[in-house]
């Protein structure tokens, strides 16, 4: 099967190293990332755009996707994450908005044509008034992005595969497209990567190779794991990706920190590997 560059998700805050969570990366052989930024300062600071620019640049690293947060309350849960998560709340829809624009322009600064984050829990019924201001709200954000020849992307799992796919339909551009988590669906108890890209495969541009278990309970999601070891399937993900003709990367995503943080990335690499040979 075609052997896939693989990445590693890096975080990235104001007094991050960014230089030294490259080198991390390049120990690892891994030659890319998706850039994570919650601090939504960081869009607006010219000196900030140069600094990560003349990193990359001198690492001769690639950024694949800006992964861009937003400001507000946020609880990654089942009861108040849908009054809280992305651009579904009303409350603070027109906010996140601006700030994700914001995004795209940092985006650009740096080089990056693709812009990824979480838009929420969509309604399942298309005649919510929330499921048509979010997408309102996204169309606004993608025409915006147009103009920059970027891509908006989908973060998959806090919605159905199908509420997903009627969104991107909805909002009715050619410059959206979706990261794919592996785990997310799983950790979200939405369905399964594997089964949902039958539904929306043609849409994944980016990937991230996580993996985790079912929700056991109606308040918490799932617990992620380390690749291989949960419910995610990702050696049949991988393989269906191939089939489908999945041109992007698979970016590994181990949300812990420390040495375990290093040895699970590496397993997962190798786990990558060992299917890209079979």
């Amino acid at each position: 099967m075609k052997q896939y560059p693989i990445g590693v998700m890096i975080n990235c805050r104001r007094n991050t190293d960014l230089a030294r969570e490259i080198q991390k990366a390049k120990d690892l052989e891994l030659g890319s990332c998706q850039l994570s930024i919650w601090d939504t300062s960081l869009f607006l600071d010219e000196a900030y755009a140069a600094y990560v620019r003349d990193v990359i640049a001198q690492a001769d690293f690639r950024i694949t996707t800006l992964w861009a947060g937003w400001s507000g309350p946020c609880e990654w849960n089942f009861t108040a994450g849908p009054a809280t998560i992305g651009l579904v709340p009303p409350a603070y829809r027109f906010q996140r908005l601006q700030e994700l624009k914001h995004a795209s322009d940092f985006a650009e600064k740096i080089g990056v044509n693709r812009v990824a984050t979480h838009v929420g829990f969509l309604p399942e019924n298309p005649d919510d008034p929330d499921f048509n201001g979010t997408v309102a709200a996204l169309r606004n954000l993608c025409r915006y992005m147009k103009a920059k020849n970027q891509y908006f992307l989908f973060e998959t799992g806090q919605e159905t595969p199908v509420t997903m796919l009627r969104t991107i339909q909805a909002i009715g551009l050619d410059n959206i497209g979706i990261n794919l988590d592996t785990a997310n669906l799983v950790l979200y108890g939405k369905g399964n990567a594997l089964d949902a890209l039958d539904v929306f495969g043609q849409y994944v541009m980016d990937t991230h190779i996580k993996d985790g278990f079912f929700p056991t309970d109606g308040m918490h999601l799932g617990k992620e794991a380390p690749v291989g070891e949960g419910r995610a399937n990702v050696r049949a993900v991988i393989r269906k990706l191939d089939e489908i003709g999945y041109e992007g990367t698979l970016t590994i995503e181990r949300e812990i920190t420390g040495e375990q943080q290093i040895r699970d990335i590496a397993k997962a690499r190798d786990l990558m590997r060992a299917e890209f040979d079979r």
